[in-house]
């Protein structure tokens, strides 16, 4: 029964019907970022926008007081800062690279949880200024005057990289350096699945990547999505919405759309 609930269908975009509901919700696997000549608003996609009555992202991405919530959840616990944590030789390569290749001073990083300067490292991966698809969703629901939602806080978020610790986070970013040129192959794998819509595969990918969890599954991917579930239906029975998470949350047998079919909701996938 488990196995049959994991999505094999591919589709970046799903039609969600179930109890309580009057009229279907969407749930959308975005890809947070893309370069602009990979990027692809599908007609599918702008109509269900145009038939929703809200846009839900992984956080309200629209909300004025975003940025402020941010700036204060941002730095680490217990005054830890990046001199301290990375050794000096760690410290000389990280301080090099972000001020030859990103452009960037890392004293200004100096307290931030290391995981935020994946931000801007991912431009240099990517040399191409990125587009977002949260971004252009909400663009469009401010067009047609429909709500942007979270489902979850800012707060609740940036919580996430307290629970893994800093040093792995580090790591995990002198990995990315020491090896750009996989990093980069690694990421045009990675759109090319996305834009093939197989979200098994995306997700499967995802699991495998020398640069994303890193044993952190259960708190980036699979926590999140079991606490998302009840919110979903929530927000759901309230009125037609369009769920845009991160495509890696859709597939695999403790993906969101494993977890909807199992409480009984009709998840199928729109062309």
């Amino acid at each position: 029964m488990c196995k049959a609930q994991a999505p094999e269908e591919n589709s970046l975009l799903w039609e969600i019907t179930g109890p309580g509901q009057s009229r279907p919700s969407y749930l959308f696997g975005t890809i947070h970022l893309i370069c602009p000549a990979d990027f692809s608003l599908s007609d599918s996609l702008k109509a269900v926008v145009a038939r929703t009555q809200q846009v839900a992202l992984e956080v309200d991405m629209d909300d004025p007081a975003m940025m402020a919530s941010m700036m204060k959840t941002m730095n680490m616990a217990d005054g830890n800062g990046l001199k301290t944590l990375a050794s000096e030789g760690e410290y000389v390569k990280l301080n090099r690279f972000f001020r030859d290749s990103v452009g960037v001073s890392l004293a200004m990083f100096e307290k931030v949880k290391p995981f935020i300067l994946m931000g801007p490292l991912f431009n240099a991966v990517l040399s191409c200024q990125p587009q977002s698809y949260e971004m252009e969703l909400i663009g469009l629901a401010n067009k047609q005057k429909t709500e942007v939602i979270g489902l979850e806080t800012m707060d609740e978020q940036m919580a996430l990289f307290d629970s893994i610790p800093y040093r792995d986070q580090i790591k995990m970013i002198l990995t990315m350096i020491d090896s750009l040129p996989k990093a980069r192959q690694e990421f045009r794998d990675l759109v090319s699945i996305y834009k093939s819509q197989k979200v098994n595969d995306l997700y499967q990918m995802t699991m495998k990547s020398d640069y994303g969890m890193e044993g952190n599954e259960e708190i980036l991917l699979f926590d999140r999505n079991k606490k998302w579930i009840p919110r979903i239906q929530k927000i759901m029975a309230e009125k037609p919405t369009l769920f845009a998470v991160g495509a890696a949350h859709l597939g695999g047998e403790r993906g969101v759309i494993s977890l909807l079919r199992k409480d009984g909701y009709r998840v199928r996938a729109v062309k």
